[in-house]
């Protein structure tokens, strides 16, 4: 199966099926298949081959979704471009991958043409609006330039030869690059298609859901909404952000919503605003929460406010999507746990020797095995052999994640701390998140984070950075003082900073500790 079945199948179930609103328009599967089609068709008329890649670098909107399957109908790589990403960021990503197309918009274009003429493979540059303005830019000649709509309207409805199998890319994702350039992680549309039918599977997806996604899709979180949705058929409701939550709620009820995906920072807004207990979400099914884990403080409370609603904590990673789920039936047990592996893969965790650990509570490096591992890092052999190493049977390779975890007696995993996260102080390692979810057990603390710092004496010290309202009366020494009550003492922080404002986010709605 190939990722842009998920469309042309659904389009065969539910032709005039809704499958997409975003604002006022509304999309059937029959609309978005031809769309699809016609743009394969074009992308191959501008010289596209078999695993070309082409960047998708728009906002969330309907004409990003058409690229997506575009691309893949056409034989292509798909490489979503947070609009976010500044121009050298952009211009470091088209060539590392070699993108020969470009889909974007006229004000992000204008924004980047400079960068844009540094990329050597780029040919073909669609404009998801009017391209009419960007007459008086000085662009390379080598280029052709074109409207979406113009690009389309010469080709047929027809789908397009496609060639691919299973084990070609379906997708280059660029990791955020929180040290260095960051990297392409390769995903096959197996690899694609495991994963997304995992994560159907538990989350139990029928073609009655109906999602509403905040998440940009280039947040592999954000873009699996699209693809999980196109392949049980459902409805996908995409909002450019949750800047305006009491909006987005308003929406979930007028639209009879039934899957809200989620990270941190959503669920701290959430969580805050007045009079959250009257907000009735009558048809909301299930909420998932990935990227980071859940503050336990916040767990609970989702689950106060929304009791008939299925609460899942999950953990993943771009390089294999998802790793594993709380079934909602055990949130109240452990809710500081991120489940078990999901349906179809496996893991287990390993000690610095690289022996499997089988005692409870011991902490080692999570490993993964499964056929939505990714095949690798797109020309970077050397940091994909440190993680794709020789796995348990004969010629296969598995996913060592590079995150810290332990096991309960059970087999249920807690996230500890990304390995280049723990903080070695005065000859000890303390986890950020074991810190930061004592933090939130404060009543006023609605974002917190603990970093590392310099100290002549223990080498690294616990700072802790927290945000409450102005109005609160807490201080910096009832924060050290809670600390010292729950934690050991090496783990108390000894440097707390307060702030008003929410803490700096990543594109990914990440906490940005590194920038603190």
């Amino acid at each position: 199966m190939l990722v842009s079945d998920f469309l042309e199948q659904s389009c065969t179930r539910f032709g005039d099926k809704i499958a997409l609103l975003h604002g006022p328009e509304r999309y059937s599967y029959r609309a978005l298949e031809i769309s699809a089609n016609r743009m394969g068709h074009c992308l191959i008329d501008h010289g596209l081959h078999r695993q070309d890649r082409v960047a998708v670098y728009l906002d969330n909107c309907a004409e990003a979704v058409i690229s997506i399957f575009g691309a893949l109908k056409a034989g292509g790589v798909f490489v979503l471009i947070n609009p976010q990403v500044k121009s050298s960021g952009l211009q470091y990503i088209l060539n590392d991958c070699g993108a020969g197309a470009l889909v974007t918009s006229r004000r992000l274009l204008c924004a980047s043409v400079d960068a844009l003429r540094h990329c050597s493979t780029l040919r073909h540059v669609i404009v998801s609006d009017n391209p009419a303005e960007i007459d008086g830019l000085c662009l390379p000649g080598s280029w052709s330039v074109q409207s979406l709509h113009a690009a389309m309207s010469h080709f047929p409805d027809s789908r397009p030869h496609n060639s691919c199998i299973d084990i070609d890319l379906a997708s280059l994702i660029y990791t955020s690059g929180s040290t260095g350039n960051s990297k392409g992680v390769m995903l096959t549309h197996l690899n694609v298609v495991s994963a997304a039918t995992s994560i159907i599977t538990y989350l139990g997806n029928t073609p009655d859901d109906i999602i509403l996604s905040c998440l940009p899709l280039a947040f592999d979180y954000g873009l699996y909404q699209v693809l999980m949705a196109f392949k049980f058929g459902g409805t996908l409701i995409l909002e450019r952000s949750f800047t305006y939550p009491y909006k987005v709620l308003d929406l979930m009820v007028q639209e009879r919503v039934t899957g809200f995906p989620i990270v941190p920072a959503m669920a701290a807004i959430l969580l805050q605003l007045k009079n959250l207990e009257r907000i009735r979400l009558p048809h909301l099914r299930y909420i998932t929460n990935t990227a980071q884990a859940l503050p336990v403080k916040h767990i609970l409370r989702l689950a106060e406010v929304f009791p008939d609603t299925l609460i899942f904590s999950m953990y993943g990673l771009t390089e294999c999507k998802r790793v594993s789920y709380l079934p909602p039936a055990e949130l109240l047990r452990r809710p500081a746990s991120v489940g078990k592996a999901m349906p179809n893969s496996e893991t287990w965790i390993v000690d610095e020797q690289d022996h499997p650990i089988t005692d409870a509570w011991k902490p080692g490096e999570l490993v993964v095995r499964g056929a939505n591992v990714m095949r690798g890092y797109w020309n970077l052999p050397d940091e994909t052999a440190k993680r794709l190493r020789p796995g348990l049977y004969p010629g296969e390779y598995v996913l060592y994640t590079g995150d810290i975890f332990q096991m309960d007696e059970e087999g249920y995993l807690y996230f500890v701390a990304r390995r280049d996260d723990m903080i070695a102080t005065g000859g000890e390692k303390v986890s950020p998140k074991e810190v930061e979810n004592v933090l939130y057990e404060l009543p006023d603390v609605s974002e917190a984070v603990a970093i590392g710092v310099d100290d002549d004496i223990l080498g690294k010290a616990v700072k802790v950075v927290v945000v409450i309202p102005p109005t609160s009366n807490v201080t910096e020494s009832d924060i050290i003082r809670h600390c010292a009550l729950e934690l050991e003492h090496f783990k108390v922080p000894k440097q707390v900073e307060i702030r008003h404002d929410p803490l700096p986010k990543t594109t990914t709605g990440k906490i940005a500790a590194r920038d603190l």
